[in-house]
C-alpha cells in the first residue's frame, strides 16, 4: 500500500526536527499542511521553538538545511545542522516567515506515486482497522406503513457508512430495526381475521402490491376501530393473544411483516442498498428479554419507580419546568417503550454480536433519547468501556421553501414517489447530453442519474445540516452533484477510448511535470487522507468534496495538458496514467457512496 506523500514529508520533518533538537522532537507533529505558496508547508517548528525557548526562523533555517543542505541560507547557522537520512522526495525547501517550512516536491516523487497506484483495487489505500466489528443500525421502517421521505436519510448515510468501514477493513454487521410491534397490530391482526377476503389475490406480487393492500388495511381497519366499538375491543384483546403467542394471531402478522419486508426490499432495490432480509431485526426479537432488562435495572437501583413507571434518572437532565426528565424503561401500565428494547440490543449486539463498536443512523431529534440510554447501558455494564456507541445523527429534508418536505396537500412524501421524480427529472438532463439516445435507453440511464442524485444531494450536505430537496438542482450538470461526477468519469474513459492503438498508461518518472499535472497528483494522493478523516468522523460530505474538488482539478489539467494529442508518447503515456488513476478515484469514490459510476453515458 502507498504512503500518502503527507506522510512521507512529516516523517522526514520529524526525522530533521529530532536531529537538530533531539528528544524534544522525536513525537512532535510537523503539522503538515497543503500550501499555497508550495506544495506542502510545515508548521510544526513554531510550537516546539516556543517549548525549547529558541528563535523559530533560526530553527527553521537549521531544519531546512537538514531537509536539503542547499536549502541553507548564506550566512545561516547551517554549518550546525546535522545531516538526516530522508526519503527523497523534497525537491526545495523555503523558509517563510517567522519560522513555517514551504516544501516543494521532487516531480519524480509525485510520478512514483501515481505509479504505484495505478492499477491497484484499492489505489494504494491500506485498511486501519482490520479485527474490529461494528453493529450498524439504520433505515428503521415500520411494518404496515410506507416509507416516506424522512427514511431517506438514515438508509442513504447507513449504506454508505456500511460500504466505507468495511473499505477501512472492519467486520460490519447491518442492523435493519423494524417497527414490528405494539398495541397497532392487534387492530390489523383482528381485522384481516375478521375480513379473510382482503388478503391479496395474487400469490405473487410486487412490493408496490405489497405496499398497497398495507396501506388499504391499516385505513379500513382504521376505519372500523374508530366506528365499532365491539371491534376495538376485540382488537385490544388481540394484542394480548399476539403477546401471548396465540397461533393465529402470530400467523396474521408474520402475513404482514412478510409483504412489509417484499417492499422494503424493492424500495431497497431501487436505491442500490446492501439491506436485504437476513439483516432485519424487528422489535419483536427483544419482546423477550424487556422484563429480565427491566428487573435487573431495578434489583441494583440503575432504575426505581416514580409514579408507578420504572425510570432512570441523570444529574443535568431536566425539562422546561426545572423537572428531571426520566428514561422510561417501563410504563406504569406495565408495558415497555423504546429504551427498555434499545437497552435490550444493545445488551445482544455486545453479547451476541460481539460489536467492539455501535452506531446508530437516527435523526438528530433522538439525541436526548440516545445519551440516556447509552449512559443506562453503561451504568448497567450492557456497554462496557471497550465498546464506543454512537449517535450518528442527522438534520431534515426541506423542501424547497425551506420547511419541512412534504407534499402540495401537506402529506408526508412517499419514498417511491420522490424517487420516481428524481428518474423523471433526470430524463431531461440525459436527453440533453444524449439526444440521439431511444427513449428505452435514455430511462435506463436516467434511472443511474436520477438515483445517484438523490444520494449524493444528501450525503453532500454535512449530515447533521438539514438540506433542501431541490431535484432540479440535484440533476443539474454543473456544480457539486453525482451527475456532474458520472459524466466526468465517463467523459475520462472517453478519453481512454481515444488514445492511439498501443498507447498504455505508464509513468515516466523521468519527465518534467506541468503545474497542472502537478496540481492532479497532489489531490490524487490524497484519497487516503480523506478517507480517513470520512471513517473517523461518520461524514461522507468529505468524500463527496474531494471527489468534486478532484473532477475540478482534472478539468483544468485536461484544458491545459492534451493527452491523445500530447507531445510525445512517453509524455502521452504519463497523462494517459494520470487520465486512468483519476477515473478510478471517481468510480470507487461513488462506489463507496452507494452511487454508480458507468464508463458510458
Amino acid at each position: 500500500m502507498a504512503k500518502a506523500l503527507s506522510e512521507i514529508l512529516a516523517e522526514d520533518v520529524r526525522a530533521a526536527l529530532t536531529a537538530v533538537l533531539g528528544d524534544a522532537a522525536r513525537d512532535a507533529d510537523p503539522l503538515i499542511r497543503p500550501s499555497d505558496h508550495a506544495d506542502f508547508q510545515a508548521n510544526g517548528v513554531l510550537p516546539l521553538a516556543k517549548a525549547v525557548k529558541g528563535n523559530p526562523r533560526e530553527l527553521a533555517i537549521r531544519v531546512a538545511a537538514a531537509l536539503v543542505p542547499a536549502a541553507a541560507q548564506p550566512g545561516s547557522a547551517d554549518a550546525g545542522s546535522p545531516a538526516v537520512s530522508t526519503s527523497g522526495v523534497i525537491a526545495a525547501v523555503e523558509v517563510a516567515g517567522p519560522g513555517f517550512l514551504n516544501l516543494t516536491l521532487a516531480d519524480a516523487a509525485l510520478a512514483g506515486q501515481v505509479a504505484e497506484r495505478l492499477g491497484d483495487a484499492r489505489l494504494g489505500v491500506s485498511p486501519s482497522t482490520i479485527g474490529q466489528t461494528t453493529v450498524i443500525d439504520y433505515s428503521q421502517p415500520n411494518i404496515a406503513k410506507e416509507m416516506h421521505v424522512g427514511h431517506l436519510r438514515s438508509t442513504v448515510i447507513g449504506d454508505a457508512l456500511v460500504r466505507l468501514l468495511e473499505f477501512d477493513g472492519r467486520t460490519v454487521v447491518r442492523q435493519n430495526h423494524l417497527g414490528d410491534w405494539g398495541t397497532q397490530f392487534g387492530m390489523l391482526i383482528q381485522y384481516l381475521v375478521e375480513h379473510p377476503e382482503a388478503r391479496p389475490a395474487q400469490a405473487e406480487h410486487s412490493g408496490e402490491v405489497a405496499i398497497s393492500w398495507l396501506t388499504a388495511l391499516y385505513r379500513d381497519a382504521r376505519a372500523e376501530f374508530e366506528a365499532d366499538g365491539g371491534f376495538a375491543d376485540r382488537a385490544r384483546k388481540r394484542v394480548v393473544t399476539l403477546q401471548g403467542g396465540d397461533e393465529e394471531s402470530l400467523a396474521a402478522w408474520e402475513e404482514m411483516v412478510a409483504e412489509s419486508k417484499r417492499y422494503f426490499e424493492d424500495v431497497y432495490g431501487r436505491l442500490d442498498v446492501r439491506l436485504v432480509d437476513a439483516d432485519a431485526v424487528g422489535e419483536s426479537f427483544y419482546n423477550p428479554y424487556l422484563a429480565d432488562i427491566a428487573a435487573d435495572l431495578e434489583q441494583r437501583g440503575i432504575a426505581v419507580r416514580s409514579d408507578g413507571a420504572l425510570c432512570v434518572f441523570f444529574d443535568g437532565v431536566k425539562g422546561p419546568d426545572g423537572e428531571p426528565v426520566p428514561l422510561i424503561v417501563q410504563k406504569s401500565d406495565g408495558g415497555f417503550g423504546y429504551a427498555a428494547t434499545d437497552l435490550a440490543a444493545i445488551r445482544h449486539r455486545v453479547g451476541t454480536l460481539k460489536a467492539d463498536q455501535i452506531l446508530y443512523v437516527v435523526d438528530s431529534r433522538q439525541a436526548l433519547h440516545f445519551r440516556m440510554v447509552f449512559e443506562t447501558a453503561r451504568r448497567a455494564g450492557y456497554l462496557p468501556d471497550g465498546v464506543e456507541a454512537v449517535h450518528v445523527q442527522f438534520g431534515s429534508v426541506l423542501g424547497t421553501d425551506g420547511k419541512p418536505f412534504k407534499t402540495r396537500a401537506g402529506q408526508t412524501v412517499r419514498l417511491i414517489e420522490l424517487l420516481d421524480g428524481a428518474v423523471d427529472h433526470a430524463v431531461a438532463t440525459v436527453a440533453e447530453k444524449n439526444p440521439d439516445l431511444d427513449a428505452e435507453q435514455a430511462r435506463a440511464e436516467a434511472r443511474v442519474v436520477g438515483i445517484g442524485a438523490v444520494k449524493y444531494a444528501d450525503l453532500s450536505t454535512s449530515r447533521t445540516k438539514d438540506y433542501i430537496f431541490d431535484l432540479d438542482r440535484m440533476v443539474s450538470l454543473t456544480g457539486n452533484t453525482s451527475v456532474y461526477l458520472q459524466y466526468a468519469h465517463a467523459r475520462i474513459h472517453s478519453i481512454l477510448r481515444k488514445l492511439p492503438v498501443g498507447t498504455e498508461p505508464r509513468v515516466h518518472a523521468d519527465l518534467a511535470l506541468e503545474p497542472a499535472e502537478r496540481r492532479l497528483a497532489l489531490q490524487l494522493d490524497e484519497l487516503g487522507a480523506t478517507l480517513a478523516t470520512v471513517v473517523a468522523e461518520f461524514e461522507p460530505h468529505r468524500l463527496t468534496t474531494y471527489l468534486y474538488s478532484l473532477a475540478q482539478t482534472f478539468s483544468d489539467f485536461y484544458e491545459n495538458c492534451p493527452v491523445v494529442k500530447a507531445p510525445s508518447a512517453e509524455v502521452r503515456e504519463n497523462r494517459a496514467a494520470l487520465v486512468r488513476l483519476t477515473g478510478d478515484t471517481l468510480k470507487l469514490g461513488l462506489e463507496l457512496l452507494g452511487i454508480s459510476a458507468p464508463d458510458q453515458l
